[in-house]
């Protein structure tokens, strides 16, 4: 009589394999990359904002300008879009799924980089590395900005939106002086969290499509990754330029900026909401 071995009881990851394997990918996509990309697009427009700016844009230099026209896009995300903390709670809610799975997956699989060379398993690999630190720079940059954790920012800057531009200027140079050692570091890791987020999606943006079996041949495969590097380069581009401008922008010519066109918003809604005056007999 032989013995049969009792079956091995499936969990949760295994019996919905396929199905979460399709989630993890589309939640990396919608929403937390569709908000990435406008993230990065919003930002950089303190490089190229000057050039989209209507009233007296040819009176203010590049970044007086581009400082401007990111001020007024920062100003209308926190003041215009309804239901912000519910549109944050989603996004944070898709993260942590995200994440979750990711280390999971990331844990349980293996990469065979040591043995097989192949660009795909560096890129296996690359991916692992991207997310783990990846989510740390969301959280440092949250923290910092969001919640405002000053003792981990250099100078002690609290962001606002109401001087969105130079407050941030601030927290990347460390000082309204100069750049200092502290704020340097901060660009750089900012340069580095950019750059690891961006390839993170652009990468997991190509392996997408193969999970879903949108891309099954090799010649399909190689078309879609010209596609994926092509946005990864453009969002690399977007974040990049970002750091620079305000790394290297004057928060004190900011804050001016911010003063002037804020009590210019505030007179106007104040005149929009004064009573209208009695009617004379």
């Amino acid at each position: 009589m032989t013995n049969v071995a009792p079956a091995k009881s499936i969990g949760l990851f295994e019996r919905h394999y396929f199905l979460l394997r399709r989630l993890h990918s589309l939640s990396g996509i919608v929403p937390i990359g569709v908000f990435l990309v406008v993230h990065l697009l919003t930002n950089s427009s303190a490089a190229w904002g000057a050039f989209a700016l209507r009233d007296g844009a040819h009176d203010k230099s590049w970044a007086i300008g581009g400082a401007e026209y990111f001020w007024h896009e920062v100003r209308w995300i926190n003041t215009q879009i309804p239901h912000l903390l519910l549109i944050e709670i989603s996004l944070w809610g898709a993260i942590a799924f995200h994440s979750i799975l990711g280390f999971y997956y990331a844990f349980t699989g293996s990469s065979n980089t040591a043995r097989y060379a192949y660009q795909s398993n560096w890129r296996y690999r690359l991916q692992r590395i991207s997310g783990y630190l990846g989510i740390l720079f969301i959280f440092y940059h949250v923290a910092t900005l969001r919640w405002g954790w000053t003792f981990l920012v250099p100078g002690g800057t609290s962001w606002s939106h109401e001087y969105a531009a130079s407050t941030l200027a601030l927290a990347l140079r460390g000082s309204a002086d100069k750049l200092t050692a502290a704020g340097l570091a901060v660009s750089l890791a900012y340069f580095l969290g950019v750059t690891l987020l961006v390839f993170h999606f652009a990468n997991g943006l190509w392996t997408a499509a193969i999970t879903w079996g949108l891309t099954i041949s090799v010649a399909s495969q190689r078309r879609w990754g010209y596609v994926c590097a092509g946005l990864g380069a453009a969002m690399m581009v977007m974040g990049w330029v970002s750091i620079l401008a305000f790394a290297t922008a004057d928060p004190v010519k900011l804050r001016e900026m911010e003063e002037r066109i804020g009590g210019r918003h505030q007179a106007a809604a104040h005149v929009e909401h004064a009573p209208p005056a009695a009617a004379q007999n």
